[in-house]
């Protein structure tokens, strides 16, 4: 691959090129992502063969295409579309996906409906050859953004929560959806409520069939989660490495309590970042399983302890804040901002892709084969729940 990958290079100098027509032309190519299909961006090749393309490119100063800005694209919606996408549904959505023309947002979670995606309210109604929606979702990060939203709705109100589902790709530019900026602890706000009104979604961008947007959605929840907390960085890099560095620095704040928490925290972190290798080579042989859930609660925990033994070892210099400027970022990088706002951030990494109390409940049942929690709902029709 990394014969191919210069070969590409040779003939399409990223110098002399337009960005966007670069990674068009990647896309082409089948270099974008080598395990997917052929003329969807891919080469039907193993998975990890990516890495000799991206160090070739890299080595050769060409342009990414900005994945911390449509992450939710790459890492959740483009496996779905690939599993359960038409061929047409493929070809129109995944070139500018990947070449970040066109962002992606997530449009799952509701206020009545948060870890229990199975209760949503949000409804699809059959109209002609396409639905109309109505309802609200929450904690949407880069709806102020995106062009798309994988959206998870209710067809059918008279069978059990987890069979009248259907999941849709939805237009955020059509009459009727409604983004509204949500201010987070860090003074920011990255991620939206969004208001569906009468919005008319085309049977064309609906995702597998119909009653079948729970299973489809799994999809996209295993590859969120490995997506969030199973990258396989380098030893020492990340929140552990910026700790054991002010450790380093820092002499005057040394105790052995805090000692005894910083080898702890070194060592669950060095095993977190040898379970999501271990993940990696999951996904090149298929499908992510649980397992990513486990990567996922273990990143969430590592990243507040983290982050509170690093203002612990600041000090008064701790409680300092960059910037409280109200913005709308289109990405979160926790290493390239102080300490205040990692601390501050970091909460939320026990919420977002699914909370630190549901990823429990699927290690226990589908990693560790324990009983399942009593669900006195699981044959009761939708409509007849309680809310």
């Amino acid at each position: 691959m990394t014969a191919r990958a210069r070969e590409f290079l040779a003939a399409h100098d990223p110098a002399a090129m337009d960005r966007t027509e670069f990674l068009r032309a990647c896309f082409d190519a089948g270099l974008a992502w080598v395990h997917y299909p052929e003329g969807l961006g891919g080469s039907g090749l193993p998975r990890e063969l990516q890495r000799a393309v991206n160090e070739a490119f890299a080595a050769a100063g060409a342009p990414d295409n900005d994945p911390r800005r449509i992450g939710i694209g790459l890492g959740m919606a483009a496996p779905t579309i690939l599993a359960f996408g038409t061929p047409e549904q493929r070809a129109r959505w995944l070139r500018p996906l990947w070449t970040g023309e066109e962002v992606w947002c997530q449009l799952f979670s509701e206020p009545g409906a948060g870890s229990d995606l199975a209760a949503v309210a949000t409804r699809a109604v059959r109209d002609g050859d396409g639905w109309v929606v109505n309802g609200q979702k929450v904690w949407t990060s880069m709806a102020h953004e995106a062009r798309w939203g994988i959206l998870v709705a209710r067809t059918d109100p008279d069978v059990p929560k987890h069979r009248g589902l259907t999941y849709f790709a939805c237009d955020m530019t059509d009459p009727g959806v409604e983004v509204r900026p949500l201010r987070q602890l860090t003074g920011e706000a990255e991620f939206n409520e969004v208001f569906l009104t009468d919005v008319r979604i085309p049977d064309a961008h609906r995702l597998g069939e119909v009653g079948d947007g729970w299973r489809v959605a799994q999809t996209t929840l295993m590859n969120e989660r490995v997506a969030i907390g199973g990258g396989a960085a380098p030893r020492e890099s990340g929140m552990i490495g910026v700790v054991a560095r002010t450790w380093r620095e820092r002499p005057e704040a040394r105790t052995a309590a805090l000692h005894d928490r910083l080898l702890g925290l070194w060592v669950t972190a060095e095993a977190a970042r040898l379970t999501a290798l271990r993940i990696g080579q999951q996904l090149a042989a298929g499908q992510p399983g649980p397992e990513g859930s486990a990567a996922k609660f273990a990143f969430a925990s590592l990243s507040q302890e983290l982050s509170g033994l690093e203002l612990e070892l600041l000090g008064e210099e701790g409680l300092r804040y960059d910037d409280w400027t109200m913005r709308r970022p289109d990405s979160v990088e926790f290493l390239g901002r102080g300490p205040g706002y990692r601390y501050l951030r970091a909460k939320g990494n026990s919420i977002e892709g699914g909370t630190s109390e549901i990823l429990r409940n699927i290690i226990a049942e589908r990693v560790l084969g324990l009983p399942g929690e009593i669900r006195v709902d699981k044959d009761v029709a939708w409509k007849d729940l309680p809310r």
